[in-house]
């Protein structure tokens, strides 16, 4: 034992107090640290451990004998068990703070557990187009979901009766469920598994539905806010399944899914699209027509524009969902090659690529094509 006490950490250290900490200061962070650490709590691996060193460093620091004792000589200078004999200890104050966090039903006085169940969360999805997800709209979803049964009230009792107490958790909902470990006993609650938590025992039962429940197709209409994005969810507090015997119901999220769309792409809040331009306005240069977000807006092109060179509507992409502003959108001109041309179009073509100084043989007759053709 004293070579255990050697290898221990420093007690103010453990508790996270300093050495000259009062006795309501070391309280208050055992209280602390102890619910943090409680095995029932904290699943982690070494829980167990930390929840044993700081019982060890309570029960010293809260005597004032012991303190002395360690302050002078350290864990060498303490006798017994670690100092765990006589005295309001680790095990006295954690036995009032267990109670306190776990609400232990069978304590005098204490606050029972709620049989009230809450009913569970849905999700839906819904599909919007781009311009619906840019510009904002109204939508209207199906979905089903568990409500209240009209014949029993969500009492899930026959029309003039009523549930009774259970007799296993006495109406609380909750069983006590104990285990030892090392010098102490932990105590845990879980559902009563006779009413599963009810608290409620159903003796004569509504013929219409399920505890209470049944299940229904409803309508709601809901705002899809502009800038909202694939994945996002909506949150309708209560419109999820109602609760069993009456409970509160759940929360319905609508995850919102945006279809592709056949022009623009969107990277965040940034729309991106492709225009094709003649190759005499790409050449020339002039007013071109670009589409935006509900609807077309006007661009020029500076002369000698190049297939691929990119343009910036500033503001005219996507609205942010927190407000900060918009994004832009990011135009690409292809300069588009005509596959046919009529006899005075390609004179007119010839005529400007010699005024370029461009020779361009419109025969097929080439150096290619006379080895192809045998001359």
């Amino acid at each position: 034992m004293r070579h255990m006490a050697a290898q221990s950490r420093d007690y103010y250290d453990v508790l996270g107090v300093s050495k000259t900490a009062t006795a309501e200061e070391i309280k208050r962070s055992y209280r602390n640290l102890a619910k943090k650490f409680h095995p029932d709590v904290n699943k982690e691996a070494d829980a167990v451990d930390k929840f044993k060193e700081l019982q060890t460093a309570y029960a010293v620091l809260s005597d004032d004998a012991k303190r002395r004792q360690y302050d002078r000589f350290g864990p060498e200078g303490l006798s017994g068990a670690n100092g765990f004999q006589g005295g309001f200890g680790a095990d006295d104050l954690f036995g009032e703070m267990f109670a306190t966090i776990f609400q232990d039903a069978a304590g005098g006085g204490r606050r029972q557990a709620s049989p009230i169940i809450q009913g569970d969360d849905l999700a839906h999805e819904i599909e919007i187009t781009l311009e619906e997800a840019v510009l904002g709209a109204e939508k209207t979803i199906r979905y089903t979901r568990l409500e209240a049964c009209d014949n029993c009230a969500g009492s899930g009792s026959a029309p003039g009766t009523r549930p009774e107490t259970c007799g296993q958790c006495r109406g609380t909902g909750q069983t006590r469920v104990a285990q030892r470990a090392a010098f102490i006993q932990f105590v845990s609650q879980q559902p009563c598994p006779r009413c599963g938590g009810t608290g409620q025992s159903i003796t004569n039962p509504c013929g219409k539905c399920n505890h209470g429940r049944v299940r229904k197709t409803r309508e709601r209409t809901l705002r899809i806010p502009a800038g909202i994005d694939t994945g996002r969810r909506i949150h309708l507090q209560g419109e999820g399944d109602a609760g069993a015997l009456g409970g509160p119901s759940g929360d319905l999220y609508v995850v919102v899914i945006v279809k592709e769309h056949p022009v623009f792409e969107r990277h965040d809040n940034d729309l991106y699209c492709k225009v094709e331009i003649s190759f005499a306005r790409a050449t020339l240069g002039g007013a071109i027509e670009v589409p935006v977000i509900g609807g077309v807006e006007e661009i020029r092109i500076p002369e000698g524009t190049q297939s691929g060179q990119e343009f910036l509507l500033r503001g005219k992409g996507v609205p942010d969902l927190r407000g900060r502003g918009k994004g832009d959108q990011h135009v690409f001109v292809q300069v588009e090659v005509p596959t046919k041309l009529t006899s005075e179009q390609r004179a007119l073509l010839q005529q400007f690529a010699a005024s370029m100084g461009e020779k361009v043989d419109t025969t097929g007759k080439g150096l290619f094509g006379r080895i192809l053709g045998g001359h």
